[in-house]
């Protein structure tokens, strides 16, 4: 098989060769599945630097979340051939014609959700629905503040929040990018790079400031988001696409009564799988609603993987892009 492949660490455009590869046998509780569509993730360009939490061995190949058949199912496996599925992969391996999924990461696709909403679905409406409710304890009537908001995670928490009955403080760094945010349904919009997002977020809420926040951007940013948090808030922890990880001064937590609150979605695969099946399933019902619907900023053909990637690192990227075979 061929597969977007590393020899060695480093950025993707320098490493990433498309190349043969050995076709992997599935072993206890797994499948190997023929591959159809993938989304990519801003983790995908850490995976090939390695420096993202889950390193695999070289050679390796990207991707985290892949659609398409079974080919073949292992000893156990709770799946059969021509299933259709999507596969969570934490280290990478999606970026491949087939590629290996553990049973535990591994969903069957209902006939309603086509094969590049279930490409762009798992990691990001996951990853915001934990974050959310599971993590943040997220309430109707509470206000949400959502940083980089027109992105995979941001989107997803816009659509959610707004389904929980929430009230949405979207904030993002383009005007472009603010007007995905509003047609999400965003209640109130903040442009991060020209406003004074502490004073807005203090006049949209009367002075009480934001209950839950969602973080996927951390950097430099942060220093302005810790000061959005209400009494008794709560701060969500997803990421570090700024490229810097900020630090908190825990006086503040003491001082807001705040929670300050990590998620690394991937790792319940292991820890908890049946709440994130459960997860699953609720996603794809929200989808056959109404309530949620993938944004899709670009879909391209598996041949142009690295200008894909090339979207997300330069930040143009809204929503999803997804490569299809």
């Amino acid at each position: 098989m061929k597969a977007w492949q590393f020899r060695t660490y480093g950025p993707y455009s320098e490493v990433l060769k498309w190349s043969e590869r050995a076709l992997p046998n599935p072993q206890l509780g797994q499948c190997l599945v023929k591959t159809s569509a993938v989304s990519l993730n801003f983790p995908d360009l850490l995976v090939c630097q390695g420096k993202y939490q889950e390193k695999a061995p070289l050679p390796a190949v990207p991707g985290m979340e892949g659609v398409g058949t079974v080919y073949q199912a292992g000893q156990d496996s709770k799946f059969k051939i021509g299933d259709r599925v999507v596969g969570f992969c934490h280290g990478g391996g999606t970026l491949s014609e087939y590629f290996i999924s553990n049973d535990d990461s591994t969903w069957l696709v209902p006939n309603h959700v086509t094969d590049i909403q279930a490409a762009a679905l798992s990691v990001t409406y996951g990853t915001s629905y934990f974050g959310l409710f599971h993590r943040g304890n997220l309430k109707a009537n509470e206000t949400l503040l959502v940083l980089g908001g027109a992105g995979g995670v941001g989107s997803a928490a816009i659509q959610l929040a707004k389904y929980a009955g929430s009230k949405v403080i979207a904030a993002a760094g383009t005007e472009a990018k603010l007007a995905i945010c509003k047609k999400l349904g965003a209640d109130h919009l903040i442009n991060y790079t020209n406003d004074d997002m502490v004073s807005a977020v203090k006049d949209f809420t009367n002075g009480a400031g934001a209950d839950v926040i969602y973080d996927p951007v951390g950097g430099e940013l942060f220093e302005k988001t810790k000061r959005c948090a209400a009494w008794d808030s709560r701060l969500v922890v997803i990421g570090f696409t700024a490229g810097s990880i900020p630090k908190m001064e825990t006086n503040r937590v003491l001082l807001k009564n705040m929670s300050l609150i990590g998620l690394a979605w991937g790792q319940y695969m292991k820890r908890r799988p049946k709440m994130v099946e459960s997860c699953q399933e609720k996603l794809y019902g929200l989808l056959q609603e109404g309530f949620i619907d993938p944004l899709i900023y670009d879909t391209l053909p598996f041949s142009r993987a690295i200008e894909g990637l090339k979207m997300i690192e330069q930040r143009e990227v809204y929503g999803k892009v997804v490569l299809t075979i």
